[in-house]
């Protein structure tokens, strides 16, 4: 099987996180896409960042209906910093014998020689980077990872989280479950 794994903070999860885990598994003929929300990305801060049961709730419902879309909680379960490394290797206990594909907007790509045991994530999975707008093409920036040009919304979590506090309507940002969660539990304001 072809397992991509789409980590991230996902606070919230939008539809710009959906249409690269759809475009992505399309493009590379992915069996299933797994959603990871970080209980703390090591390159983030702390501050502000949504209680973990909410970011769950939030990617269950994202990806409710699809067959190919998965959520696991084992950065959640596992607390502390979220290191990519430690769940690739997780996974690739679970799943032996699975093509793992770790998927990654070009933001992150300029960090990448950053990460804990970055050398062993490349040679563990196929690190698979989505251009995303503002940011330079993914070919040209760390060897080793396959850069796709794919179909994007311009759309960050960050002004998501922004529009809310400000009063600003959110909505066509969002699958309408997530936003109704947001709006019901009073989310980001």
């Amino acid at each position: 099987m072809k397992t991509g794994i789409l980590g991230g903070t996902f606070d919230p999860v939008h539809l710009g996180h959906l249409i690269l885990a759809q475009e992505i598994k399309e493009k590379l003929g992915l069996d299933r896409v797994i959603f990871v929300p970080a209980y703390r990305a090591p390159h983030k801060g702390k501050n502000g960042l949504l209680p973990a049961r909410h970011r769950l709730k939030m990617l269950k419902l994202a990806v409710r209906g699809n067959p190919f879309f998965r959520v696991s909680d084992i950065e959640l379960r596992r607390r502390g910093i979220s290191y990519t490394i430690d769940t690739v290797n997780a996974f690739g206990r679970r799943y032996p014998g699975d093509e793992l594909f770790f998927i990654a907007g070009s933001d992150l790509v300029p960090d990448l020689k950053t990460w804990k045991g970055y050398r062993s994530l490349l040679k563990a999975v196929t690190f698979v980077v989505a251009g995303r707008p503002g940011y330079p093409a993914p070919g040209k920036m760390v060897p080793g990872v396959t850069s796709l040009r794919i179909r994007t919304v311009d759309i960050s979590a960050a002004e998501i989280r922004t529009r809310r506090k400000n009063g600003l309507q959110v909505r066509y940002f969002l699958p309408e479950a997530v936003y109704r969660y947001i709006v019901t539990n009073r989310l980001y304001i």
